[in-house]
């Protein structure tokens, strides 16, 4: 079900990790952001999209994980956008004969077969450095970094001042390294700072997965994400979303993986 979380922008909570898929409203369509996940999810929203009157004008992927690429038959022939580090990215994987098999040993088994593979990662790259979405409706504003994956970017939405975070700035999931980076640490410091540049302009921001966050909350999520990535550097952290109460259990094994690999990063 669609919520609007500012004036022309909406959101659809999927129920795996809490995953959201970003609508904006434009002038003859509307820009899809990270669809998914699941088929059902994904025609339920092209449904919802249809009664409103609205027609996918546009899709854009914040970064190439299988689970931002996604798309469903119904949302039509839309073009996709990503960024060219992320569409490098994607198509680097699905060059390989064996791309379905890599994929599905990162999906979850409780979602794995309602999750539809056949329009996976065909997104075009944006031209290098493109600072906006080519689409007729409100300007978005590309944030470009490589805190969590290749080309990642977060997106400004300008006119209703929403940020779209892709994987970063949850209030659930910690900071998740890209750890095939030369600086992952550095990489990661380095996004929050682009994104604390510009959140005097945001009035609401969205992450990929977990909860729709305020001005307030803004400020205090990439507080949080910082004091995190400066622990990892320590070994402990006070984190609650890798403590004892952790929203998932699996987080902590999470953190103690990072952990183990910047540690032996460290040691080559």
């Amino acid at each position: 079900m669609l919520k609007q979380v500012a004036a022309g922008v909406l959101v659809q909570e999927s129920g795996f990790i809490q995953s959201n898929s970003v609508v904006v409203q434009g002038r003859d369509g509307v820009l899809l952001i990270d669809p998914g996940i699941t088929g059902d999810e994904m025609a339920a929203l092209a449904n919802d999209l249809r009664e409103l009157g609205q027609p996918v004008a546009a899709g854009f992927s914040t970064h190439p994980h299988w689970d931002h690429v996604l798309w469903h038959a119904n949302f039509g022939g839309a073009p996709r956008y990503g960024t060219a580090r992320c569409a490098a990215s994607i198509q680097d994987l699905l060059s390989h004969a064996d791309w379905e098999a890599r994929v599905a040993e990162g999906l979850p088994p409780e979602y794995a077969d309602a999750i539809p593979m056949d329009m996976l990662g065909l997104i075009t790259g944006l031209p290098a450095e493109a600072a906006q979405i080519p689409w007729d409706g409100p300007k978005v504003r590309i944030i470009e970094h490589r805190a969590h994956a290749p080309g990642h970017a977060a997106l400004l939405i300008e006119e209703s001042r929403v940020l779209v975070a892709g994987d970063m700035l949850s209030d659930t999931l910690m900071p998740f390294l890209d750890l095939e980076a030369a600086n992952p640490v550095e990489d990661y410091l380095a996004a929050l700072r682009l994104l604390e540049s510009v959140a005097d302009d945001v009035d609401a921001v969205i992450p990929g997965h977990g909860s729709v966050g305020g001005a307030g909350q803004l400020r205090a999520r990439i507080e949080q994400d910082r004091a995190y990535i400066q622990d990892l550097r320590g070994g402990i952290t006070d984190d609650p979303r890798v403590g004892p109460s952790a929203p998932l259990d699996w987080l902590p094994d999470v953190h103690r993986w990072q952990l183990q690999r910047l540690a032996q990063r460290g040691q080559d």
